[in-house]
């Protein structure tokens, strides 16, 4: 195991005028969260712990101090909810042990009684559609009859009958109107793309009314109808690079454009609640940026522009849309949500959600746009060590070690707000920098499209690019760059870790593939109808060339080459990347008397849900961090007893885990 250099050692001891931040502040429950009112504006709901774990409370909107929880999971946190549309019951979803195939429950609020509405066996289910005017029904997706596709159903919220409408046999989607009735379906193409079918009393025209390319495919989306059912919005990249706001008349086809930015995609919009029209629009470059077409909405924007620090967003909405919700994130202090009464022009703090954090040492995040070494923009998180940055330009006083955070995906993207990775780590002595690299979306299809069939080629170019910045800033020395991620973050590890060596110090990869071979052959069933789009941007494994693509950017091929320390961490019920994708490597690199410490947790799938097992895991991470960086750690603890990691081999390679596996085995 590398010995820690002095530059980090110096940048730990200048650390000591500013307290460490317990793990359990960062990531236990937090106190309160995902506020929603109801759509009456008679109650509000969050989720908040009842014996340990996330569950959805409820109160009267008038007195909040009331609260009650009305959910009673025991195990699993509920972390997705939302109001019927008839304001009768409260839906979440959940699912078994992190194998993501998520039920919907429903609680009666008035009576208390919950439901299973979907009471099936291995099933996924998707909200297809909800209607302002329709208030007892939604429509859901349900592959229990094929995993592979999603019916459409109409549940009756009353009763709990499920009607069938459409049966599929190769959609990936479908879209609903106000009135409830399937209006499109959407299907993969032979170009890569999606084809847009019309549905006329739950029949698929035979040919398509539209249609996109693979170069469009990730940033051209239909987004819903207004209430009247005249007009289609679409987010479209179509004949531009960014995804414009677009209105297209059902009747004629023919279309607007109410928003385009060159710089973004336009990412979200405010509707009217009434009428479903565009009352306001959104860009994500570096940060959210919100521009009003109503007056009213305008003014409501405005003010809370005025009130708040930092970024803001609006969760929930009343019917009649003279109430709000909105979340605050000050990112150098704890989220917030506040309820927005319009009328009294009034903004009444709910709760903060994690109130330990009030007072800590949270330190700003920095955005920066980055050079690619052909010529691409690369939109950069940095986040630096509390007082190492006095005139807080940016960049450190003297270089400190550094993490680059990697996103998964690989299609989504870093944004701007409060990180509770980047703070934990910044708190720790390190520099931590989260770089959008091509293939990440959000910022157009022609940057999406720069990564098509470069995993591991110019999409880690773009990382290493990033690094070289850093180093050549002054941030970071060049030996003390470590490298960590989820998912395609932690396969961006092990490339690292593989193709380039020597560049990072050490690694830490979570929910990684190794072989993207096998990765691609078991892919959840429900993925079937988007294959074809992943083998068009990572290779095809069905052509020699394609196999012989992604055999070559697979790290398992290369294991021989690690020469770094490498922690990996895998939920056994991964259905996303099996968990063959971390034995694979670990074996290989056993097989050579390789060193890796290797964590699973049998009861987790895509991630850690749990926050005694994500706390876990980063009670090891850190201490991996301050045995390779030098940076400080808050000690393991007796957090391994409180989760169920099992730790498969090399305890000893990590600072106190070897004590901690011993005792716990």
């Amino acid at each position: 195991m590398t010995s820690p250099a002095s530059p980090a050692s110096t940048a730990a001891q200048d650390l000591s005028a500013y307290p460490l931040i317990a793990r359990d502040a960062l990531f236990g429950n937090p106190t309160r969260a995902a506020a929603q009112i109801s759509p009456d504006g008679d109650y509000l709901t969050w989720l908040a712990p009842k014996d340990g774990v996330l569950n959805v409370w409820l109160a009267p909107a008038d007195s909040p101090d009331q609260a009650r929880a009305i959910t009673a999971s025991t195990d699993r946190p509920i972390r997705q909810y939302f109001w019927a549309p008839d304001g009768k019951s409260v839906l979440y979803v959940q699912d078994k042990g992190g194998d993501e195939n998520y039920l919907l429950y429903g609680v009666n609020v008035a009576t208390g009684e919950e439901t299973v509405l979907t009471p099936f066996e291995d099933t996924r289910v998707q909200l297809i559609g909800a209607s302002t005017t329709i208030r007892d029904a939604i429509l859901v997706g349900l592959n229990n009859r094929d995993a592979r596709f999603h019916d459409v159903y109409r549940l009756d919220l009353g009763t709990g009958e499920l009607t069938k409408l459409i049966e599929n046999n190769g959609y990936a989607g479908f879209m609903a109107d106000d009135n409830l009735d399937v209006r499109m379906a959407i299907r993969p193409n032979q170009d890569g793309g999606m084809d847009f079918f019309k549905v006329t009393d739950n029949e698929i025209a035979a040919e398509p009314f539209s249609a996109t390319a693979m170069e469009d495919s990730l940033t051209t989306n239909p987004a819903g109808f207004t209430t009247d059912g005249k007009t289609m919005y679409w987010y479209d990249s179509r004949g531009r690079n960014t995804a414009a706001l677009v209105a297209m008349d059902v009747d004629t086809g023919e279309t607007r454009v109410i928003a385009e930015d060159e710089r973004a995609d336009i990412g979200g919009s405010i509707r009217d609640q009434q009428t479903g029209e565009i009352e306001a629009y959104s860009v994500n470059y570096l940060k959210t940026e919100w521009t009003a077409t109503d007056p009213e909405i305008k003014a409501a924007l405005d003010f809370l522009d005025a009130e708040l620090e930092g970024q803001y967003g609006i969760q929930s909405r009343t019917d009649d849309d003279r109430k709000w919700i909105v979340g605050n994130d000050p990112v150098v202090a704890p989220g917030a949500a506040y309820l927005y009464d319009r009328d009294a022009g009034t903004l009444t703090q709910l709760y903060v959600g994690r109130p330990e954090l009030e007072g800590a040492p949270l330190v700003p995040m920095h955005t920066r746009e980055l050079t690619s070494r052909d010529g691409l923009t690369l939109p950069t998180y940095l986040t630096l060590p509390p007082g190492s940055d006095a005139d807080m330009d940016g960049i450190p006083d003297s270089p400190v070690p550094m993490v680059l955070l990697v996103h998964g995906g690989p299609w989504a993207r870093d944004g701007y707000g409060y990180n509770s990775s980047h703070q934990w780590l910044a708190n720790r002595g390190y520099a931590v920098m989260s770089v959008n690299f091509r293939g990440s979306t959000g910022f157009g299809k022609d940057f999406i499209n720069a990564g098509n069939l470069e995993w591991s080629k110019k999409m880690h170019d773009d990382l290493i690019d990033a690094v070289e910045w850093a180093v050549g800033e002054g941030i970071a020395p060049r030996d003390q760059v470590a490298i960590m991620g989820g998912s395609y973050g932690g396969y961006a590890t092990l490339v690292g870790l593989t193709f380039t060596p020597e560049t990072f110090a050490c690694g830490v990869d979570i929910v990684g593939p190794s072989n993207l071979e096998t990765l691609l052959s078991t892919i959840p069933p429900y993925w079937a109808p988007l294959i074809s789009q992943f083998h068009d941007r990572m290779g095809n494994p069905n052509t020699p060339e394609g196999l012989a693509l992604i055999k070559e950017a697979s790290p398992l091929y290369k294991a021989d080459r690690i020469v770094k320390p490498l922690l990996i961490g895998q939920g056994a019920n991964d259905p996303r990347v099996n968990q063959a994708e971390s034995d694979q490597i670990v074996a290989a690199m056993e097989e050579r008397g390789i060193p890796v410490t290797y964590v699973v947790y049998p009861d987790e799938g895509h991630g850690f849900a749990k926050p005694t097992n994500n706390i876990a895991f980063n009670a090891i991470t850190e201490n991996f961090l301050a045995s390779c960086l030098g940076g400080r750690a808050e000690p393991i603890g007796d957090t391994l007893g409180a989760s169920t990691a099992e730790i498969v081999t090399g305890a000893e390679y990590v600072d106190g885990l070897d004590v901690e596996a011993e005792a716990e085995g």
